[in-house]
């Protein structure tokens, strides 16, 4: 990437992107300002840093619509992408808490992303 361009590519793991395109389209709309901010190198207005992941490179963009709340979760781990680990309703409305299973997959999920990551970089090299 030249450095005209610091914008990072956008990749997803497993089933993110299928889950975000099931979401309204509003959700959709904020949820891809937000990705676009973080790809600009900005911390988006509606995300938060979640915790449990040892530091600041796992990110929950968290949205209230139409009386539902709506998670996307993504790190910025990597140099010169954002990997979207996981696209969710929240079932629950009580407490901002993440759900146990959510965090669970989001962590199974941030393995499969060094990896889609290194798939990635052997197949951009220039």
């Amino acid at each position: 990437m030249s450095s005209r361009n610091p914008e990072k590519i956008v990749l997803w793991v497993a089933s993110s992107k299928k889950d975000i395109l099931e979401l309204p389209s509003a959700v959709r709309i904020d949820f891809g300002h937000g990705l676009f901010q973080a790809q600009k190198g900005q911390f988006p207005d509606i995300g938060k840093v979640l915790k449990g992941f040892g530091g600041t490179s796992v990110v929950e963009l968290k949205l209230e619509y139409s009386s539902d709340a709506y998670r996307a979760v993504y790190t910025v781990e990597f140099k010169d992408a954002i990997i979207v680990l996981h696209v969710f309703k929240k079932k629950s409305k009580k407490g901002g808490k993440t759900p146990k299973e959510d965090m669970e997959l989001i962590q199974s999920r941030l393995k499969l992303a060094k990896g889609l990551y290194n798939e990635w970089k052997k197949e951009n090299k220039k």
